[in-house]
Protein backbone atom coordinates (compact mmCIF):
# COMPACT_ATOMS: atom_id res chain seq x y z
CA UNK A 1 0.00 0.00 0.00
CA UNK A 2 1.16 3.18 -0.70
CA UNK A 3 0.30 6.74 0.85
CA UNK A 4 0.88 9.79 -1.96
CA UNK A 5 1.25 13.22 -0.04
CA UNK A 6 0.95 16.43 -2.69
CA UNK A 7 1.14 19.81 -0.67
CA UNK A 8 3.14 21.67 -3.75
CA UNK A 9 0.40 25.02 -4.18
CA UNK A 10 -2.68 25.81 -2.64
CA UNK A 11 -4.11 22.55 -4.04
CA UNK A 12 -3.36 19.82 -2.02
CA UNK A 13 -3.68 16.12 -2.57
CA UNK A 14 -4.11 12.76 -0.85
CA UNK A 15 -4.12 9.34 -2.21
CA UNK A 16 -3.71 5.32 -1.34
CA UNK A 17 -2.36 3.31 -4.04
CA UNK A 18 -2.32 -0.93 -4.34
CA UNK A 19 -0.58 -1.04 -7.57
CA UNK A 20 -4.19 -2.19 -8.50
CA UNK A 21 -6.57 0.13 -7.45
CA UNK A 22 -6.79 3.87 -6.04
CA UNK A 23 -8.59 2.89 -2.50
CA UNK A 24 -8.80 6.79 -1.72
CA UNK A 25 -8.19 10.19 -3.23
CA UNK A 26 -8.93 13.58 -1.74
CA UNK A 27 -7.83 17.20 -3.49
CA UNK A 28 -9.08 20.19 -2.10
CA UNK A 29 -7.97 23.68 -2.10
CA UNK A 30 -6.46 25.24 1.16
CA UNK A 31 -6.04 28.72 1.78
CA UNK A 32 -2.33 28.43 3.42
CA UNK A 33 -4.08 26.16 6.07
CA UNK A 34 -1.45 22.60 5.28
CA UNK A 35 -0.24 22.70 8.65
CA UNK A 36 -3.75 22.03 10.26
CA UNK A 37 -5.07 20.45 7.38
CA UNK A 38 -2.80 17.65 5.88
CA UNK A 39 -2.38 15.31 9.07
CA UNK A 40 -6.37 15.17 9.65
CA UNK A 41 -6.63 14.49 6.19
CA UNK A 42 -4.26 11.49 5.77
CA UNK A 43 -6.07 10.03 8.61
CA UNK A 44 -9.35 10.67 7.18
CA UNK A 45 -8.29 9.04 3.98
CA UNK A 46 -6.98 5.67 6.11
CA UNK A 47 -10.21 5.50 7.97
CA UNK A 48 -12.52 6.00 4.43
CA UNK A 49 -10.54 3.64 2.98
CA UNK A 50 -10.31 0.61 6.03
CA UNK A 51 -6.89 0.73 5.65
CA UNK A 52 -4.08 1.03 9.08
CA UNK A 53 -1.56 2.55 8.87
CA UNK A 54 0.78 -0.74 9.06
CA UNK A 55 -0.23 -1.90 6.27
CA UNK A 56 1.70 1.08 4.57
CA UNK A 57 4.44 -0.18 2.35
CA UNK A 58 5.82 3.16 0.71
CA UNK A 59 5.18 6.63 0.95
CA UNK A 60 5.37 9.19 -2.24
CA UNK A 61 5.67 13.11 -1.86
CA UNK A 62 5.57 15.60 -4.96
CA UNK A 63 8.81 17.90 -3.74
CA UNK A 64 8.07 20.79 -6.47
CA UNK A 65 8.37 23.48 -7.87
CA UNK A 66 5.82 25.15 -6.04
CA UNK A 67 5.43 27.60 -2.41
CA UNK A 68 7.98 27.39 0.34
CA UNK A 69 5.78 26.74 2.89
CA UNK A 70 3.42 23.95 1.37
CA UNK A 71 6.42 21.93 0.17
CA UNK A 72 8.44 21.97 3.78
CA UNK A 73 5.43 20.56 5.13
CA UNK A 74 4.73 17.95 3.04
CA UNK A 75 8.11 16.92 3.74
CA UNK A 76 7.86 16.93 6.98
CA UNK A 77 5.00 14.86 7.04
CA UNK A 78 5.88 12.10 4.55
CA UNK A 79 9.86 12.26 6.67
CA UNK A 80 8.33 11.71 9.85
CA UNK A 81 5.81 9.13 8.23
CA UNK A 82 8.91 7.60 6.65
CA UNK A 83 10.89 7.61 9.62
CA UNK A 84 8.49 6.85 12.47
CA UNK A 85 7.13 3.68 10.19
CA UNK A 86 10.50 2.44 8.59
CA UNK A 87 9.08 3.09 5.19
CA UNK A 88 10.69 4.02 2.16
CA UNK A 89 10.15 7.76 0.63
CA UNK A 90 10.07 8.60 -2.84
CA UNK A 91 10.30 11.78 -4.26
CA UNK A 92 8.43 12.90 -7.49
CA UNK A 93 8.67 16.37 -9.22
CA UNK A 94 5.20 18.29 -9.35
CA UNK A 95 4.87 19.06 -12.75
CA UNK A 96 6.11 15.59 -13.65
CA UNK A 97 2.51 14.80 -11.94
CA UNK A 98 1.02 17.24 -14.05
CA UNK A 99 2.31 16.32 -17.18
CA UNK A 100 1.54 12.33 -16.76
CA UNK A 101 -1.97 13.26 -16.11
CA UNK A 102 -2.14 14.00 -20.00
CA UNK A 103 -2.41 11.25 -22.93
CA UNK A 104 0.58 11.64 -24.85
CA UNK A 105 0.77 13.28 -28.38
CA UNK A 106 2.86 14.51 -31.10
CA UNK A 107 3.16 17.84 -29.78
CA UNK A 108 5.29 19.56 -27.26
CA UNK A 109 3.64 19.74 -23.89
CA UNK A 110 3.79 23.12 -21.05
CA UNK A 111 2.98 21.74 -17.81
CA UNK A 112 2.17 24.52 -15.18
CA UNK A 113 1.87 25.65 -12.01
CA UNK A 114 1.22 28.62 -10.13
CA UNK A 115 4.59 30.22 -9.00
CA UNK A 116 3.32 33.07 -6.82
CA UNK A 117 3.19 36.70 -7.90
CA UNK A 118 1.60 36.32 -11.56
CA UNK A 119 4.15 33.93 -12.44
CA UNK A 120 4.15 30.08 -13.75
CA UNK A 121 6.57 27.49 -13.09
CA UNK A 122 6.36 25.91 -16.65
CA UNK A 123 7.91 22.57 -17.44
CA UNK A 124 8.79 21.80 -20.98
CA UNK A 125 7.98 18.01 -22.05
CA UNK A 126 7.94 15.88 -25.39
CA UNK A 127 6.80 12.35 -26.26
CA UNK A 128 9.30 9.66 -26.25
CA UNK A 129 7.93 5.47 -26.45
CA UNK A 130 4.59 6.87 -25.90
CA UNK A 131 5.24 8.94 -22.63
CA UNK A 132 6.33 12.51 -21.35
CA UNK A 133 9.53 13.07 -21.06
CA UNK A 134 10.97 16.58 -19.53
CA UNK A 135 13.26 18.94 -21.47
CA UNK A 136 14.99 20.01 -18.85
CA UNK A 137 15.19 21.96 -15.48
CA UNK A 138 11.39 24.40 -14.53
CA UNK A 139 11.33 28.02 -15.88
CA UNK A 140 9.46 30.92 -14.43
CA UNK A 141 7.35 32.81 -16.66
CA UNK A 142 4.57 35.29 -16.54
CA UNK A 143 1.67 34.29 -18.62
CA UNK A 144 2.28 36.87 -21.59
CA UNK A 145 5.80 35.44 -21.65
CA UNK A 146 4.55 31.74 -22.66
CA UNK A 147 2.06 32.92 -24.60
CA UNK A 148 4.85 34.27 -26.52
CA UNK A 149 6.80 31.27 -26.53
CA UNK A 150 4.39 29.19 -27.79
CA UNK A 151 4.84 28.87 -32.03
CA UNK A 152 3.12 25.74 -32.95
CA UNK A 153 0.82 23.64 -31.31
CA UNK A 154 1.69 22.99 -27.83
CA UNK A 155 -0.69 21.21 -25.34
CA UNK A 156 -1.06 23.27 -22.11
CA UNK A 157 -2.03 21.98 -18.73
CA UNK A 158 -2.35 22.76 -14.79
CA UNK A 159 -3.10 25.51 -12.74
CA UNK A 160 -4.10 28.34 -14.99
CA UNK A 161 -6.06 31.78 -13.67
CA UNK A 162 -9.38 32.85 -15.68
CA UNK A 163 -7.12 35.81 -16.86
CA UNK A 164 -4.47 33.51 -17.91
CA UNK A 165 -6.69 31.29 -19.82
CA UNK A 166 -8.27 34.10 -21.54
CA UNK A 167 -4.43 35.01 -22.50
CA UNK A 168 -3.39 31.39 -23.68
CA UNK A 169 -6.70 30.78 -25.56
CA UNK A 170 -5.85 34.09 -28.23
CA UNK A 171 -3.39 32.09 -29.35
CA UNK A 172 -5.81 28.73 -30.36
CA UNK A 173 -4.14 27.61 -33.53
CA UNK A 174 -0.86 27.12 -31.09
CA UNK A 175 -2.10 26.68 -27.80
CA UNK A 176 -4.21 23.86 -26.98
CA UNK A 177 -5.65 24.42 -23.33
CA UNK A 178 -6.85 21.02 -21.44
CA UNK A 179 -10.08 21.64 -19.53
CA UNK A 180 -9.73 22.38 -16.03
CA UNK A 181 -11.06 18.87 -14.71
CA UNK A 182 -8.21 17.74 -16.71
CA UNK A 183 -5.80 20.27 -15.37
CA UNK A 184 -5.71 19.41 -12.08
CA UNK A 185 -3.19 17.83 -10.20
CA UNK A 186 -4.87 14.38 -9.30
CA UNK A 187 -2.39 12.65 -6.14
CA UNK A 188 -3.03 8.94 -7.69
CA UNK A 189 -1.09 9.88 -10.82
CA UNK A 190 1.63 10.71 -8.12
CA UNK A 191 0.96 7.27 -5.80
CA UNK A 192 1.29 5.66 -9.56
CA UNK A 193 4.54 6.93 -10.49
CA UNK A 194 6.19 6.33 -7.27
CA UNK A 195 4.71 2.38 -7.36
CA UNK A 196 6.45 2.02 -10.90
CA UNK A 197 9.57 3.83 -9.31
CA UNK A 198 9.77 1.94 -5.68
CA UNK A 199 8.86 -2.06 -7.48
CA UNK A 200 12.31 -1.27 -9.31
CA UNK A 201 14.18 -0.26 -6.35
CA UNK A 202 14.23 3.92 -7.01
CA UNK A 203 13.55 4.89 -3.62
CA UNK A 204 15.04 8.13 -2.34
CA UNK A 205 17.29 9.41 0.82
CA UNK A 206 14.39 10.31 3.61
CA UNK A 207 17.29 12.49 5.02
CA UNK A 208 18.79 14.05 1.90
CA UNK A 209 15.48 14.17 0.34
CA UNK A 210 14.51 18.06 -0.67
CA UNK A 211 11.90 20.13 -2.20
CA UNK A 212 12.83 22.01 -5.56
CA UNK A 213 12.06 25.84 -5.19
CA UNK A 214 11.64 28.28 -8.16
CA UNK A 215 13.24 32.06 -7.44
CA UNK A 216 14.00 34.48 -10.60
CA UNK A 217 13.50 31.39 -13.13
CA UNK A 218 16.30 29.18 -11.52
CA UNK A 219 15.83 25.76 -9.69
CA UNK A 220 17.09 25.70 -6.04
CA UNK A 221 16.99 22.85 -3.99
CA UNK A 222 15.60 23.30 -0.31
Amino acid sequence: MLLALDTSTRTIGVALYDGTRVLGESVWTSVDRHTVELAPAIAEALARSGVVVSALQVLAVATGPGSFTGLRIGLAVAKGLAFARHLPLIGVPTLDVVAVSQPVQDIPLAAVLQAGRGRLAVGWYHAVEGAWQSDGEPEVLEVEALSRRIQSPTLVCGELTEDERRILARKHKNVILASPAHSMRRPSFLAEIAWRRWLTGRVDDTASLSPVYLHFGEPIPG
